[in-house]
């Protein structure tokens, strides 16, 4: 019996001192999480490609496996993660009991703050007793964003490398905004699915990095916010200078469409497809991802003072976030049509 009273003890002793810490989340709320974390349960689809760029040895899985397409621009050790569902976000699918069978040391959310995502937090982390972080993922807290995480699992450095990136891309291009009247700045259409007219209106996650680009979106609804659909009658009004489009199918055939064939981007042959591998230029899901993006629309935009060299730029990121050197065969897959030139044979992949 004493033997038994001592073990207990002793186990008892050795919980208490696992050692452990309070941080502050996005969302104000004050989780006591361990001293050390070494593995993290992405909540969602945003969620994990922070984790992914900051953090990939500590995760557990992702929300959906990736595609043929995207696994060469995901380095190999973690490309074959468990697939393992989402906590939140459309189309839910992980449980709880996936969740405990991961054994996380933190569950972690990163995108919107509001009541619905606090309750959820609160709610998973008091029934699984798992400690659930929220972290904004507001675009333009993107750098504060990585901070917080760096410093939730000890890398700061690494995070900091990773802020002061964003940050310096995020002031050369208000460098030029600043110097650039509203009239001046390219009016822009986003094309969405296989005709082209579901698109965002201004202000809209989906069209955020257009207009932090410098780009006007010729989209307004009053009334609307998000996603829309409009109809060709409004495309041809707003006449926009450039349209942008990932879906293959539309972009395949706009510039044979007799129906867009008046619109000033199509007859000047300024509409561009975004890369979408590994994760969407634009948005898809609207995560750290969008940073490429909008390297590449500040530079498609304003090519006099924000022009690049995509390629360097694309391997740069590419290194950087997502821990992969493309080859050139890659690359040519990867950007053939986003900067408004007829492919080779080569990069259609003849």
């Amino acid at each position: 019996m004493r033997r038994a009273l001592t073990l207990l003890l002793a186990f008892v002793v050795c919980v208490v001192s696992v050692e452990a810490r309070t941080v502050t989340d996005s969302a104000g709320r004050k989780v006591e999480v361990p001293d050390r974390i070494d593995k993290v349960f992405a909540a969602g689809p945003p969620a994990s490609i922070l984790l992914y760029m900051l953090a990939p040895e500590k995760m557990t899985g992702w929300p959906d496996p990736p595609r043929a397409e995207e696994r060469p621009f995901i380095a190999a050790q973690y490309r074959d993660l468990p697939a393992l569902g989402r906590l939140t976000g459309r189309g839910g699918t992980a449980n709880l009991e996936v969740v405990l069978k991961a054994k996380p040391d933190l569950i972690l959310d990163f995108g919107s703050v509001r009541e619905t995502y606090i309750s959820l937090a609160n709610n998973v982390q008091e029934q699984t007793r798992i400690p659930y972080i929220l972290i904004d993922g507001r675009f333009e807290a993107t750098p504060a964003a990585l901070r917080l995480l760096g410093d939730i699992l000890d890398l700061k450095d690494r995070a900091e490398q990773q802020a002061r990136y964003v940050e310096v891309t995020f002031a050369e291009i208000d460098a030029v905004l600043k110097a650039t009247p509203t009239d001046k700045r390219p009016r822009v259409y986003l094309a969405r699915g296989p005709d082209g007219l579901e698109t965002g209106v201004v202000g809209s996650i989906n069209t955020e990095i257009i207009e932090r680009a410098g780009g006007r979106n010729v989209m307004a609804a009053a009334g609307h916010s998000g996603l829309v659909r409009a109809s060709m009658e409004q495309v041809i009004v707003a006449d926009p200078d450039i349209i942008l489009t990932w879906d293959r199918t539309f972009f395949d055939r706009v510039l044979k469409d007799p129906l867009w064939a008046g619109i000033k981007a199509v007859r000047e042959q300024r509409v561009y497809l975004a890369p979408t591998a590994p994760f969407g230029w634009i948005d898809r899901p609207p995560s750290l991802n969008r940073v490429m993006g909008l390297r590449w629309l500040a530079g498609l935009f304003y090519p006099d003072r924000l022009g690049h060299d995509l390629r360097e730029t694309t391997k740069e990121f590419y290194r950087r976030f997502y821990h992969v050197s493309p080859s050139d065969a890659e690359l040519d897959t990867l950007i053939a049509w986003s900067q408004g030139k007829a492919p080779s044979a080569r990069q259609r992949g003849r």
